[in-house]
């Protein structure tokens, strides 16, 4: 436990925000209040936990604890603090890659477990600090792995444990008990705030790819792609299967000239199993494949017809030519919305079908025209006033044409929207 302990740090991050007065939108209360822009700013702080996982300073926390930070600090052990800088962010999984600064020393690290070789029942320790009431180590089993229906990230494979996890806790270690890091802890389930005894944490080989990520000088996390769309096999589909129980990924479609297609892999085959551990459902199967390394293949059981197939699919990542990203800066609904192209890296980060094609919104700023006219982060842009819109450069040139009325079709969640703004 003396070995553990000073590799888990506290997380502060603070931001600063304008205390926004609803009156200043009336000329009259303005001349009383001042103008906008002078209204007193005001530091938010929040406090999560983290975990040195590289002794140059290379600090994993959540990114929920870090989100829209303008500064964050890190606070070791032994009271020391250090400035940190964000390497990688990754709301994928809600995992963030911080350095901390000006720093010559080497730091004390955790090393990461299998966590596929983790058992319910095993004992676990988690080290945060909850409440900020200072570290705190809480012990507790493992009730459960593979949860895959929380909710929380896009990769939804969480270990569950009984160990008492606050807020605050957010980004500290679950230890197994030869002290290697099993896992990050994310979440909990609770309805009074506090500790109910079911805590999630991301398990520490999903931690290891965003880790590496970092270390290489990724900005973003590399992972293999595997060109079709999986959906859950219901009651109903495993009936008309013949299979025993409902289990396993069905593929609902494949892309031409991806990994799966060259693969052999097609429409309505059951994917059961992935170098030779079982798949239950597709979030099982999106994470253990996303967790293989790039640049080597993959062994996929599948049922096909009721027969057992092998397929070997290559782990490369999807293309992400032509995105073209940029922001809409032209006077019009579109204005402060950050879109790009639809590639099939796109479409795998927004969940959307590999085949879709055009123009998506992948940000928006809180207040600018895009977010108040009601537009959201995955909505496709069709077409506006009658033009197509299929890359960038489209909707910009749109966007600066200043119409006396905007007809804009989008699609949103797979529903087709038309809306009609005034100019």
């Amino acid at each position: 436990m003396q070995r553990v302990q000073p590799a888990v740090v506290n997380v502060y991050a603070a931001k600063v925000v304008q205390n926004r007065n609803p009156l200043l939108d009336d000329p009259i209360f303005r001349r009383f209040f001042g103008v906008p822009g002078q209204q007193p700013e005001q530091m938010q702080r929040s406090l999560g936990s983290g975990v040195i996982v590289d002794a140059s300073g290379l600090v994993v926390t959540n990114v929920h604890v870090i989100e829209g930070a303008d500064q964050v600090k890190v606070s070791l052990s032994d009271k020391r603090e250090f400035e940190a800088e964000i390497l990688l962010k990754d709301p994928r999984t809600d995992l963030a890659v911080l350095r901390m600064k000006d720093t010559k020393e080497k730091f004390p690290t955790l090393d990461f477990t299998n966590s596929d070789e983790l058992l319910v029942g095993d004992v676990v320790l988690a080290i945060g600090n909850p409440f900020g009431v200072g570290q705190t180590v809480t012990h507790g089993i493992i009730s459960a792995l593979a949860r895959t229906q929380v909710g929380i990230t896009d990769y939804q494979f969480f270990i569950q444990t009984d160990a008492a996890i606050n807020p605050g806790n957010s980004g500290g270690a679950l230890v197994d008990m030869n002290g290697r890091l099993a896992g990050i802890n994310t979440a909990i389930y609770s309805r009074s705030g506090g500790s109910q005894g079911i805590g999630f944490a991301i398990p520490a080989n999903m931690v290891r790819v965003v880790v590496a990520s970092a270390k290489s000088g990724g900005k973003a996390v590399k992972r293999p792609w595997l060109g079709a769309r999986l959906q859950a096999v219901t009651p109903e589909i495993a009936e008309s299967l013949g299979l025993r129980s409902p289990t396993g990924a069905l593929v609902a479609s494949v892309v031409s000239n991806g990994p799966a297609a060259k693969a052999g892999l097609k429409s309505s085959d059951l994917i059961t199993g992935i170098d030779g551990q079982t798949v239950d459902d597709p979030n099982a199967f999106d994470y253990r494949f996303a967790t293989r390394p790039l640049g080597g293949t993959a062994q996929i059981d599948v049922q096909r017809g009721g027969k057992p197939v092998k397929l070997t699919v290559a782990l490369e990542t999807a293309p992400d030519t032509g995105r073209n990203e940029l922001v809409v800066t032209a006077r019009s609904p579109f204005q402060g919305a950050k879109v790009s192209t639809i590639t099939p890296a796109v479409a795998d980060e927004l969940h959307l079908d590999a085949d879709t094609e055009g123009v998506v919104i992948t940000d928006l700023g809180g207040d600018s025209a895009a977010a108040s006219v009601g537009f959201q982060k995955g909505d496709i842009i069709l077409a506006v006033n009658n033009q197509k819109i299929s890359k960038t450069v489209d909707l910009e040139k749109a966007a600066g044409e200043r119409p006396r009325l905007w007809r804009i079709t989008v699609v949103r969640g797979g529903q087709q929207i038309n809306v009609t703004l005034g100019g």
